[in-house]
């Protein structure tokens, strides 16, 4: 299972700037970007072929009430399916939800849903298993950050009321910023891999800071927000570089756009070839067009 930051699937990074709603680490086909309109969607939505990753619990287990071996038992069934077989997954966490209405591990089963519903680009599904794991627990950073982050990756120029939804993912990205540091490491968790899973969390929500910010066409805002989600990102998401590098050139900035642009095309994905493009492209601008202080 992969870590929570990954954002699989195939679709066209060019709509990012252009209208529609994209998906992302990036197997994309791209073509030039062009200047995004009001409502430009971003890339985010991965596809069915992603198993939802498993994000390192961040959060306290949830005061228990008396054992239930049978519930016990049906929740170490559900952990123990395959992930090979995302769909029977799918299917046990809705039968455990619908015996077990009430259970403790509810939190687990909506948390699973939520990356399981990200992967398939089921946006509306995986708010609303969201919606219901964070008022059991409205303090779960990571799923804060993965929700935050996705919806306005997500947004089309059909989605409705945008400015509220915009509103909601930089609620959602803030406070799970806010909440990172307030987090207790879990026993048995090693500090390398507590400290790993703050810094994937808080990537998370910076991206998706910096993708609201892009979706305002506050290019300049939007910049030292995807700086800090590549920067804390073992792994960077390549949509992240090829967002900062377009921010950057359309404020003028084009080294950095250069540089954004190389390091995006350095990881190997579908976009290597769109942001080879957007390189020389930004040089040839930064050849020609006075560069702005930075």
């Amino acid at each position: 299972m992969a870590g929570t930051r990954k954002w699989i699937g195939v679709a066209a990074v060019a709509m990012i700037v252009a209208g529609g709603s994209v998906t992302a680490r990036a197997q994309s086909q791209t073509q030039q970007p062009q200047q995004p309109q009001q409502q430009q969607p971003a890339p985010a939505t991965p596809s069915d072929k992603a198993a939802p990753p498993q994000a390192t619990p961040l959060t306290l287990e949830p005061s228990t009430p008396p054992v239930n071996a049978e519930e016990d038992a049906a929740i170490k069934a559900f952990r123990e399916m395959k992930n090979d077989d995302l769909a029977k997954k799918s299917q046990g966490a809705e039968d455990f939800l619908t015996k077990y209405p009430q259970s403790r591990y509810r939190p687990e089963v909506y948390g699973w849903q939520v990356q399981y519903y990200r992967s398939k680009g089921e946006t509306d599904k995986m708010e609303a298993a969201a919606d219901k794991q964070l008022a059991l627990f409205p303090n779960d950073p990571q799923t804060l950050a993965v929700v935050g982050a996705t919806l306005p990756r997500a947004m089309n120029a059909n989605t409705p009321e945008p400015a509220k939804r915009l509103d909601k993912a930089e609620h959602m990205c803030q406070k799970a910023l806010e909440l990172l540091p307030t987090i207790t490491k879990p026993e048995g968790m090693t500090d390398d891999v507590f400290q790993g899973a703050k810094d994937e969390t808080a990537s998370m929500a910076y991206s998706g800071l910096g993708t609201v910010d892009f979706r305002r066409g506050k290019y300049a805002d939007a910049i030292p927000y995807f700086e800090k989600a590549v920067r804390l990102d073992k792994q960077p998401d390549p949509v992240d570089y090829y967002l900062l590098a377009f921010c950057n050139q359309k404020t003028s900035h084009f080294d950095d756009a250069v540089a954004a642009y190389q390091k995006c095309a350095a990881i190997p994905s579908g976009m290597q070839a769109t942001c080879t493009q957007g390189a020389e492209e930004a040089k040839k601008l930064g050849a020609t067009q006075l560069s702005a202080p930075k």
